[in-house]
């Protein structure tokens, strides 16, 4: 079927192999959980804002280094499968992935190291509570939940199986708990929001 619509009936679950079919106009984004598509809305000019300065940060620092930071849109199979059955794939705003082994031409094969996402009017629900169960099952070593409405980050960090949560607001620094030498000042993520 190349119509992800069908999705939203909640009897339908989709694959990797069924997603990777589907016929999208080149604006469409969706993300699959659990086997349901739920269609990703256009992001505003905020988001994409703090997705640059990320993204200057950590390639900048990742530069001559193993790891790589990667943004939307590309797809992650958190729970991959050899035979395209998983049915999870998500376009995290932001990811730093540090396993060439998992790194395919469709995308990432597993949890990456970082997941950073940035909220929106239309992606807060999905993010905090669909995607934060998934990161954790997932074992995400850490993920980043930012809040340009607020002015915060809520930074989750696996401790265990269980993630921990800390939030930090402007005065605060980033630090990945993989690279304790990078640290990115939250006045500098919101200066231009």
């Amino acid at each position: 079927m190349s119509d992800p619509a069908i999705a939203y009936a909640e009897d339908h679950k989709w694959t990797y192999a069924d997603y990777k079919e589907w016929e999208l106009k080149p604006s469409e984004r969706f993300e699959l959980i659990d086997g349901v598509a739920y269609a990703m809305a256009a992001p505003s000019t905020e988001h994409q804002i703090i997705v640059s300065i990320l993204n200057g940060e950590f390639y900048n620092f990742l530069k001559g280094k193993k790891c790589q930071i990667i943004p939307a849109p590309f797809d992650v199979r958190l729970f991959y499968e050899e035979d395209e059955s998983d049915d999870t794939v998500v376009q995290p705003d932001l990811v730093v992935v540090c396993d060439p082994e998992k790194l395919g031409k469709e995308g990432y094969r597993g949890a990456p190291n970082l997941v950073i996402e940035i909220l929106s009017p239309s992606n807060t629900a999905i993010e905090m509570y669909r995607k934060l169960d998934l990161y954790e099952s997932a074992e995400v070593p850490e993920y980043w939940v930012i809040d340009p409405e607020q002015k915060l980050v809520e930074v989750f960090r696996l401790n265990e199986d269980r993630y921990e949560s800390r939030i930090l607001r402007i005065g605060d620094s980033l630090q990945p708990v993989r690279f304790p030498d990078l640290a990115i000042p939250l006045a500098t993520i919101f200066a231009q929001t």
